[in-house]
């Protein structure tokens, strides 16, 4: 089954990728993580965010377009990337959900995607 792990981030945390001092050891998490996930052969995606300044909401209202710049949730993480992993059950896609550098700072949602068969059961595929 394939799961969505997302990676939530803090304002902190999105500083020290930037931070000349702090940014290795930042990066080198990471890449262990990468390098865990691929080695597995569990991943079959992943992407990395730019930081929630970069981010551009729209909305449609009365049938217009509204465009707001910057992330639409004010909260203390923000979406800082995510890998799409395929494993057996829940439980594993928690075990690689904890190993997620983001897991220990800031927050990581694990969510089932929504497969083919998924969409043609309801009628939509």
């Amino acid at each position: 089954m394939q799961y969505l792990i997302m990676a939530m981030e803090t304002a902190e945390e999105f500083a020290e990728r930037e931070d000349p001092e702090r940014g290795a050891e930042y990066w080198a998490g990471w890449g262990a993580y990468l390098a865990a996930l691929s080695e597995s052969g569990v991943m079959t995606g992943t992407g990395g965010l730019h930081p929630p300044a970069t981010s551009t909401t729209v909305r449609l209202r009365d049938g217009q377009r509204v465009v707001h710049d910057g992330p639409f949730a004010d909260t203390k993480e923000q979406l800082g990337g995510y890998f799409v992993i395929d494993v057996p059950d829940l439980d594993a896609a928690l075990e690689w959900a904890a190993r997620c550098p983001a897991a220990a700072r800031g927050a990581v949602e694990v969510r089932p995607l929504m497969t083919p068969e998924y969409y043609a059961s309801t009628g939509a595929g």
